[in-house]
């Protein structure tokens, strides 16, 4: 199953993908895309509708985040043999973690807001693993029994304010709009194996980054298996899975995102983004710059 949500920033509504790439409305069958959704329960309820019984939703939509209220936003560093011999860096001799502030939340085609004063905003293209089943002190080896499905993820990150101003890279991560994620979650029926997705990311028009999942240091299962060694995973939870070689910080010199680029990423099965990028917002100004229903692109693959 591929899962969506759609509708104005706050008023998303449920949604599924059906073999046209129609969305058909949930809305009548569940409240949201969210943890109790998620959970084996829940998608197997959702599995056994016949989805030309649901309402299809007609003209042009926004796409939201494809998952509704997520407990917590997990960002993993550094996991890519590619991306640490870009940076010059060896294996970390664990996998390197933060978190990522919900408000940073968005969807697939929402605009990239730059920080006030940025001038080095770089890009993350990463496969995102959503939790489905309570994960604590899991045993090695079952990670993936605890995963739900998986999204397209944009890992955003100012590098002066991740690194320059010291203490937690949150700072660097946490700004709005610098985590898109879907457009759709794609249920594990969709994607069997997940170190096997090819993710790539454009630049208007130039692919600087260009990678396999199966790069990763450390692997899906083994990292929902490490996590819950420190935190309990909950139904909802995302753990963005690190990026391959190809990010901002790492060319020469390096290059960082300016207002009026085009970004546009992708991964086998999941999808695609794309984002405008636009300067910050005046000091008088309080409210999110998604574009309205109508104003930007539906799914896409």
């Amino acid at each position: 199953m591929r899962l969506v949500r759609f509708g104005e920033p706050g008023r998303e509504r449920p949604g599924i993908l059906d073999a046209g790439d129609a969305v058909r409305d949930l809305s009548g069958v569940v409240a949201d895309i969210d943890g109790e959704v998620l959970t084996p329960e829940g998608l197997a309820s959702l599995q056994a509708i016949d989805l030309a019984t649901l309402p299809q939703v007609e003209g042009s939509l926004r796409i939201g985040p494809c998952v509704a209220r997520p407990g917590k936003f997990i960002c993993l560093g550094l996991n890519y043999a590619c991306n640490a011999r870009s940076l010059g860096q060896s294996r970390p001799k664990e996998p390197v973690i933060a978190m990522k502030p919900l408000s940073a939340v968005c969807g697939a085609y929402d605009d990239i807001q730059l920080p006030r004063g940025s001038t080095t905003t770089d890009w993350e293209v990463e496969l995102g693993a959503v939790i489905g089943r309570r994960a604590q002190y899991l045993a090695p080896g079952r990670g993936l029994d605890h995963v739900a499905g998986y999204c397209l993820v944009n890992d955003l990150a100012d590098r002066h304010l991740q690194s320059a101003r010291g203490g937690d890279t949150s700072k660097g991560r946490g700004h709005d709009s610098f985590g898109p994620i879907g457009p759709w979650l794609a249920t594990k029926d969709e994607i069997a194996r997940p170190q096997e997705i090819h993710l790539w990311l454009e630049i208007d028009g130039e692919r600087v980054q260009s990678g396999w999942t199966g790069d990763m240091f450390t692997g899906v299962n083994d990292l929902v298996v490490y996590l819950s060694q420190f935190m309990t995973l909950l139904p909802g939870d995302i753990v963005a899975t690190g990026t391959p070689a190809g990010i901002g910080i790492g060319m020469k010199p390096p290059r960082y995102l300016r207002a009026g680029q085009v970004v546009r990423l992708g991964g086998d099965r999941l999808g695609e983004q794309i984002h405008h990028v636009t300067a910050p917002f005046d000091d008088d100004e309080t409210t999110s710059s998604s574009p309205k229903v109508g104003e930007n692109h539906r799914t896409q693959e």
